[in-house]
């Protein structure tokens, strides 16, 4: 039963490896979306096997310290744990390929994008607007610091100028 289970999945990872890698660029990005969607769960379901796989050595290797041929059993289970472990291996590596290809297309199309905005005429003239009210604003506040700077210099002079305004007799 385990074992024809995972003969068909990993019949059906190879057609769906297949039809990934001949699908090429083509596909659009809601479609490459829902691939990543579908490889994550592949992903998910290669860990639980994984993690089954684990406990089963785990147990193996906790019943072979009962025995009195330790080395032996804990061999045995290792090569066990090998046979079920390599074959999970390969079908990630082949499964982060195809993760690594989708996700590459889906960068550039989004790159291909941005970069068709950045260069429309409407996101060139705010550009140019926020560059033109960027401009405006250093030089409000260029004045600003100025005219501070004036306020400061002329600070005694206005002193004194209050000082003799303000004398009473």
């Amino acid at each position: 039963m385990r074992k024809s289970l995972s003969l068909r999945f990993k019949i059906f990872l190879g057609v769906f490896l297949i039809a990934t890698s001949l699908s090429g660029v083509a596909l659009a990005t809601p479609a490459e979306e829902a691939q990543l969607d579908q490889l994550d769960k592949i992903e998910q379901e290669l860990e639980l096997q994984r993690d089954w796989a684990k406990y089963r050595w785990g147990k193996a290797s906790a019943e072979c310290y009962q025995n009195y041929w330790v080395d032996y059993c804990l061999r045995s289970a290792r090569a066990d744990y090998r046979k079920e472990i390599d074959p999970i291996d390969d079908q990630e590596r082949a499964l982060h390929e195809v993760q690594r290809n989708v996700r590459k297309s889906v960068k550039d199309q989004d790159d291909k994008k941005r970069a068709a905005e950045r260069a429309s005429p409407e996101k060139a003239a705010e550009r140019a607007d926020n560059q033109r009210e960027f401009d405006e604003k250093q030089k409000a506040a260029a004045a600003r610091a100025a005219d501070l700077e004036q306020r400061r210099k002329d600070a005694p002079k206005r002193a004194q100028e209050n000082k003799a305004g303000t004398q009473l007799d």
